[in-house]
């Protein structure tokens, strides 16, 4: 493990089945990520972005792959392959906040108890009140107002359950927070509120941040590196203002061409994808993306191209991305 990363993703796979049918739902992933960067991961609906996300806090067992995580400790481990007694003593290092702020909060428990539940469980000797106070301390962090800790998750906007959801995640002081979707589920003025919040919160606490997202504009906002999925493979990996500037994938293009904006005087030219998402049960041969691209040749149906790197640094797994020009995305206001 390289000394200047937190984490290494290496060739991640997750294959579910059900009734003889296997659904490849993440395949051979692989990324680094150094402390304190923000990554984001994109791509279309059910390209294994979640997945990918929840294989990483071992929310689900990987089906093959390694990732490797630095402890606060300095120690190097696969989180993939620990024992339940390792897993214990790491968990709270890596931390996760979901989409969905309402169907991820108990409707049973009161916000305290919710902010509470991952020190009762990595800390269970800690005194109630230090508990209490830990976690009344970084709701206040959060931007909640203390004196309503004692209400039910229901009373709250969707913006402050994020929130709690963060709060959830941070009161054991993790390293790293996978958000998945964390902003989708909000509208337009309270995703810009999270999102700044979660920045502070990063260089306040020095956080390592995954984030998973299909909002492009809000990963270009957020991220220091962008990985592109599609249909559970990493297509591209470069730093954020590269990959905007000027992409080397055709889908990254398509992608870049669809970000709305906010300015009925600027005309962006759609890059339209022809067809649907190939079946993840059956995906097709060669690159997957070949029969939606627009610049596919014989090679790209029969021979699968690689991640690999490119001249310029970043990760692309194209056949023709050092001969091809595509267009990026730019706006300036």
């Amino acid at each position: 493990m390289n000394k200047e990363n937190i984490l290494e993703v290496k060739g991640v796979h997750k294959r579910f089945h059900s009734k003889g049918v296997t659904v490849k739902a993440v395949t051979d992933v692989s990324f680094d990520v150094k402390p304190g960067e923000t990554i984001g991961i994109v791509g279309e609906s059910g390209c294994g972005k979640t997945t990918l996300g929840r294989c990483i806090v071992r929310a689900y067992d990987a089906s093959e792959g390694e990732v490797f995580y630095r402890t606060r400790e300095g120690e190097e481990v696969d989180f993939l392959q620990v024992d339940k007694k390792k897993m214990k003593e790491i968990r709270k290092e890596i931390q996760m906040i979901f989409q969905d702020p309402y169907s991820s909060l108990d409707p049973r428990m009161t916000v305290l108890d919710i902010i509470k539940e991952p020190l009762k469980a990595n800390y269970p000797k800690m005194p109630k009140a230090e508990m209490d106070q830990r976690a009344k301390d970084m709701a206040e962090k959060v931007g909640l107002n203390p004196m309503y800790l004692m209400r039910y998750p229901h009373a709250f906007s969707g913006g402050q359950r994020q929130r709690i959801g963060i709060a959830r995640a941070l009161v054991v002081e993790p390293q790293i927070i996978v958000c998945d979707e964390a902003v989708s589920a909000l509208d337009v003025s309270i995703q810009a509120q999270v999102i700044n919040l979660l920045r502070d919160l990063q260089k306040e606490l020095n956080l390592t941040y995954l984030f998973i997202s299909h909002d492009l504009s809000v990963v270009e906002h957020i991220s220091d590196k962008v990985g592109v999925m599609y249909l559970g493979k990493m297509v591209e990996f470069a730093p954020t203002e590269d990959m905007f500037a000027k992409p080397m994938h055709p889908y990254t293009e398509a992608l870049l061409s669809a970000v709305p904006v906010a300015d009925p005087k600027y005309q962006m030219e759609r890059i339209p994808l022809k067809g649907e998402i190939p079946n993840p049960a059956n995906p097709p041969s060669g690159c997957y993306f070949h029969e939606r691209c627009q610049y596919c040749t014989e090679k790209c149906v029969t021979e699968a191209p690689e991640l690999k790197e490119m001249p310029d640094g970043r990760l692309c797994a194209c056949h023709r991305a050092e001969e091809l020009s595509l267009r990026g995305f730019s706006y300036e206001e």
